[in-house]
């Protein structure tokens, strides 16, 4: 049997395309490596699956980073609203949460995975849970494709194996070798929205601590802030985690060039005056106590030792004695905590692979390469990525809409 096309993939960007080419009436074949569909789908947002963003193609746009411009056409073919109508005509209510994130209503990614899996039942895309082993161009005729004993012949194929994060769910690379066997080229990989490495020696010691409601600034060198956010921060032993450290990441895109270390403020529910007031009640209640022995009521114990080395202030010393000067120290530690940013964690450790299919090799409007006709990407694979917030996702569900449509209506 001859397909028209064969999607390999089948994360969110692959079963969007194979459905979508399979209502243009084109005959279709999935094939995923693991034995079931959207493993790492399931798994985003902690199993919340934050599917997209409320909001305009542009501010989609503007919260990418990297591969903005090509994917204007994408998007605008494509956009939030459409992904929305979409999951709630295939019965899946959804809902907006802060910063327009939106969600399935039942807050079960499984909802979003089902959905798109009886889709692609009803609109008759074959599927086979086998890995592709190698792809094989016929001389202009399509292609051959070969998976754990068989070979597929067909008309197109769309690439959507996605990066190199979370290898468990199959994102191991496939695709990228692939690419590279059909002459295209891959940028340098590495961990977007991935925990990172900051001063180990410090961190171990807070190791497991989970600080919320902080306000977490990173710096490049320059004046400003390039990130800045209010959330939860988890000290780990290699360094930070938790949500505001994978969103700051994504900021973080040049240590080969750039030193970047953030600004932890600790109470940023107090300005400095109201801060500096707060501990010199404190103060008056521990008067009579030692400055380690004071600080109790207002950071976490984990926390307190640091904070004690980095103020300056001897440990022993009588709280009654601690001057204004060292006191005003104390506020901007708690204000400004200062952490050194040493680099990423690898980017199997990553939630998004930035790097992948070089876009200059892509045609923007229907995802197909330059290099080989009929052949199609979409998703994780290609060099775009984007900040957090549902904005990855909608680049998975823009692409794979290009393609699928694109590689249905080849001639």
């Amino acid at each position: 049997m001859i397909y028209d096309v064969v999607v390999i993939g089948g994360g969110a960007a692959g079963m969007l395309a194979a459905s979508v080419a399979a209502k243009h009436g084109a005959k279709v074949l999935l094939f995923e490596r693991n034995d079931r569909l959207g493993r790492k789908l399931i798994i985003t947002g902690k199993g919340r699956c934050n599917l997209t963003n409320d909001c305009s193609a542009s501010e989609i746009l503007a919260n990418i980073p990297n591969g903005h411009k090509f994917l204007y056409s994408a998007l605008n073919g494509f956009p939030p609203s459409h992904v929305i109508s979409l999951f709630e005509s295939l019965g899946v209510s959804l809902k907006t949460e802060r910063g327009r994130r939106v969600f399935p209503a039942s807050d079960k990614a499984s909802d979003i995975v089902d959905a798109l899996r009886d889709d692609l039942k009803r609109s008759g895309v074959s599927v086979r849970t086998k890995r592709v082993l190698d792809v094989f161009c016929d001389d202009g005729n399509g292609f051959s494709v070969v998976s754990s004993g068989s070979e597929t012949n067909t008309r197109t194929i769309i690439v959507a194996t996605g990066g190199m994060s979370y290898p468990a769910t199959g994102s191991t690379g496939d695709g990228f070798e692939l690419a590279k066997k059909l002459g295209h080229t891959v940028t340098e990989l590495r961990g977007s929205l991935v925990p990172l490495v900051a001063e180990p020696e410090l961190c171990v010691q807070m190791q497991g601590l989970t600080l919320k409601n902080v306000r977490l600034s990173v710096y490049d060198g320059s004046k400003k802030p390039i990130f800045a956010d209010l959330g939860e921060l988890l000290f780990t032993h290699f360094g930070l985690s938790g949500p505001l450290a994978l969103s700051a990441s994504a900021h973080m895109r040049d240590f080969s060039k750039k030193k970047y270390h953030v600004l932890i403020d600790l109470k940023p529910g107090l300005d400095e005056k109201k801060l500096d007031l707060r501990i010199l009640r404190d103060f008056e209640k521990y008067k009579s106590r030692d400055f380690a022995n004071a600080l109790g009521d207002l950071l976490n114990r984990s926390i307190i030792p640091i904070v004690i080395e980095k103020s300056g202030i001897p440990p022993g010393k009588k709280v009654h004695s601690i001057s204004r000067e060292e006191r005003r120290a104390l506020v901007l530690l708690l204000k400004a905590f200062r952490i050194e940013v040493d680099g990423p964690r690898p980017v199997e450790e990553a939630i998004i692979t930035s790097g992948g299919i070089t876009l200059s090799e892509i045609n923007p409007k229907t995802m197909e390469s330059k290099l080989v006709s009929g052949l199609y990407f979409a998703g994780e694979i290609i060099d775009a990525d984007a900040y957090t917030g549902g904005y990855n996702l909608q680049i998975a569900w823009s692409t794979g809409f290009a393609a699928g449509s694109a590689a249905a209506n080849a001639d």
